[in-house]
This record gives structure tokens, C-alpha cells and sequence, in this order.
């Protein structure tokens, strides 16, 4: 289904918009709303720009050159931090997307990894994989292991750094970490430069079609229904275009509840596979998409319905709590001082919740009337003042009894 709004919009400030995105699964929303005339029922005539790196993304919005753009989630705070080099003030008020990452290791190592993994634990449980690795790497001592992820910033560098601190591993001394492109990792895995990557959909899939590596996990296992890409904006595009902005919100939470539907599944493959969105095979989209998970080229496929959540659990609220907890793992990379103040201000200038629940009510779509939420201590999904169910939201650790 798509949302109905239930009164009139204020008139747009512009109708003409620049959208970047990446070439990947889960810019779903942005390619969505435009297959299905959703920008143009707001109001809007939207160009869609597909980038190839998530540096690009933000320079070109920074520039100008792009008005809105899909964005990592940690992209809004750290910009506006100042962390990545360049400061610039950015606001989201939609988050497009939960989960759809995974650690693709090589064939090579996941060879070593399973030579020695622990026969209780399921072949790709988070922990049990990481503990693995760790033992692997512990019966060639001194040899370099390189993983890479998209950007140093991401929530792929945080859910990778979890996976390791899990199995007992150091990413600043036992590893070497390396950004790339997401269209870089797997012919880089398979040439060798790299030994695994933490990448979204499809690349992971990619990777064990071609025979170049094996999923070892998923993000979800490592922190459930993690905010993975958010609608980012320069904080002064949106003072001068809050109704554009209001319009596009609204465009991509009707994608999104739209996408939601997994019996649309099949139609979103066949979009994101055309030359001019993904230009990438439907066979390589499908599996994330419909949650039919193929880890590795033997075996039976995984099911796991929720690798990309686009509307359920109200995935797209900007949860300040979530935008906290970003940033507090980032500290040991961020070079500063980030108290829990400062965090805090972060949170409330960047995630605003309050663009959400504009939105949200001109739509008639259910919101929390709360910014924080208690993160990491729900396994299962759960209700918020009894009536809007959130999702799980548990975090690997590394446990107390292993080793380091």
C-alpha cells in the first residue's frame, strides 16, 4: 500500500530536485518513488543520481549539486561534527532503511574459519564466527588480514568492529581496516587485496555467486535492526525548502510502506534491476530482498524476512537515542572529545524527530511520542506505550568468559 494524506499540503518552495543514491539494494525508497509516480503525486519532479561512493554523496550535497540524498545513517552526525574533514550542518527526518549488511569473508579464509569453528554453534552465528576467525588467525601468527568496509564512518565500520571485538580480536592492532567502494569489494576479494568487507546488499550476495567468498553473518545478527540509510540534508536546504522537504518525506514513507509489503518483493527486483536504477541482475537483488539469504554456494538458503526493514517497526524514525549510540562507538575513531552532552546536541540538531512526526501525522502513520528509547536489551519485538511495536534491538558484545 501507499500513504493517503489527509489534508493539504503548503505549496512546495521547488519542484525540481537532484536526488543521489547508491548502487545498492536497499536504495529501494529513492527508486521506488520514482518508478511508481510517487514524486510526482507530491508534487515534485525528481532526477535521481546514481554515485559511486558515499564520499561523493556527501560532497555533492554539501555542494549543491544534490538537494537531498540517500545517506549512512552516522552521515548527518558526523558531517555535522566536523569528524570526516569537512563540517557542514545536515538534518535527517526520515530514516529509509533497518539492517541489510553482512561480513563476507574470502573462500579461502572461510575455509581456515570452518576448520576450526565450534560444531555447536550454527555455521553463521555471529559469535561463533568471530571466535573462529580469531582461532584462525591464531595458527598462522603474523600474517595480515585485511577487511574493508564502505566508509570510515558507517554503521558497516561499527558492526564490523563489533564481529571482532566478539571473537577477541583487536580492528586497531590485529587487523588492517581499509575503505572501498561498495562496487570495489568483491573483485577486490577475489583478486585477494582484501581477506572479507562488511557491504550491503547485493554485494555480499554477489560474492558467493561468483564462488569469491561466503557470508559469514549478517548485520542483524550483530546489532538488531540497526538504522542503516537515512534522507539527509543540509540544514539550510531545509530552512529554505521545509514544504519540498515535507513532500519528499512523505514520497519516500509511501515507498517505504509500500516496500514494506513483501508481496511487492518480486515488483521492487524487477525496478532496482533496470539499466537506469542498479543496472545489476535480478537474480543478485532478489535474494536480500526477499529474505531467502545465500550464504555460501552449498547449502540451503537462510530465511530471514527482516535483512531489510523499510517500514515495519517504524523503521523510519529518527531515533536520538539510536543517533547517541552511534556516536558513543564512534569515540575511540572521532580524534575528539565527544561527552555525553555533546552527543546529545548532535542527536537533537541531526535526527529530528519532530520532521518525522509531520510527516507521520499528514499521513495518518502511528508515531512515538518519545526521542530515547532503551537500546540493546529487547530480543524480541515489543510494544511502546502499548500500541506501536518496535523491533529487537540487541547488540553482540564480546562475552565476559572469553578470552582475550
Amino acid at each position: 500500500m501507499t500513504i493517503k494524506i489527509n489534508r493539504q499540503l503548503p505549496a512546495a518552495e521547488r519542484e525540481q530536485l537532484k536526488l543521489g543514491y547508491m548502487r545498492l539494494s536497499d536504495s529501494a525508497p529513492l527508486i521506488v518513488a520514482q518508478a511508481l509516480g510517487l514524486y510526482e503525486e507530491f508534487g515534485l519532479k525528481v532526477s535521481l543520481q546514481r554515485e559511486v561512493s558515499w564520499a561523493n554523496i556527501r560532497d555533492k550535497t554539501i555542494a549543491g549539486a544534490l538537494d537531498a540524498s540517500q545517506m549512512l545513517a552516522p552521515m548527518p552526525l558526523v558531517t555535522t561534527l566536523g569528524a570526516a574533514g569537512i563540517r557542514a550542518p545536515m538534518v535527517t527526518g526520515l530514516v529509509l532503511s533497518l539492517n541489510g549488511n553482512a561480513v563476507t569473508v574470502s573462500s579461502a579464509l572461510w575455509k581456515r574459519m570452518a576448520a576450526v569453528a565450534d560444531p555447536a554453534r550454527p555455521a553463521h552465528d555471529a559469535l561463533g564466527t568471530a571466535q573462529s576467525l580469531k582461532a584462525a588467525m591464531a595458527q598462522t601468527p603474523g600474517t595480515s588480514i585485511t577487511f574493508a568496509t564502505v566508509h570510515s564512518f558507517s554503521c558497516h565500520t561499527l558492526l564490523l568492529r563489533k564481529w571482532l571485538h566478539a571473537g577477541g580480536l583487536d580492528a586497531d592492532r590485529d587487523v588492517r581496516l581499509i575503505v572501498l567502494p561498495p562496487e570495489q569489494m568483491v573483485d577486490s576479494l577475489a583478486q585477494g587485496v582484501i581477506d572479507g568487507f562488511c557491504v550491503g546488499a547485493p554485494w555480499n550476495s554477489i560474492a558467493v555467486e561468483y564462488g569469491a567468498g561466503v557470508m559469514a553473518t549478517s548485520g542483524f545478527e550483530i546489532w538488531n535492526n540497526a538504522p542503516e540509510k537515512v534522507l539527509g540534508v543540509l540544514e539550510s536546504w531545509h530552512s529554505r525548502n521545509p514544504s519540498t522537504h515535507l513532500r519528499l518525506r512523505l514520497a519516500l514513507m509511501s515507498a517505504c510502506e509500500w516496500l514494506g509489503d513483501m508481496a511487492n518483493r518480486d515488483s521492487a527486483v524487477e525496478i532496482l534491476a533496470r539499466p537506469e536504477y542498479l543496472d545489476l541482475p535480478s537474480d543478485w537483488l532478489r535474494p536480500s530482498l526477499s529474505g531467502q539469504i545465500i550464504q555460501q554456494r552449498v547449502g540451503h538458503p537462510l530465511q530471514q524476512s527482516n535483512f531489510h526493514v523499510f517500514s515495519d517497526y517504524c523503521a523510519g524514525f529518527p531515533w536520538r537515542s539510536q543517533a547517541e549510540a552511534i556516536l558513543e562507538q564512534f569515540s575511540p575513531l572521532l580524534g575528539r572529545a565527544v561527552d555525553s552532552e555533546k552527543r546529545a546536541g548532535l542527536a537533537q540538531q541531526c535526527f529530528r524527530t519532530d520532521l518525522y512526526r509531520e510527516a507521520a501525522s499528514r499521513a495518518g502513520l502511528a508515531s512515538p511520542d518519545q526521542d530515547y528509547k532503551v537500546e540493546g536489551v529487547h530480543a524480541q519485538p515489543w510494544l511502546l506505550n502499548d500500541h506501536i511495536q518496535l523491533g529487537s534491538d540487541l547488540m553482540l558484545d564480546k562475552p565476559d568468559s572469553l578470552p582475550s
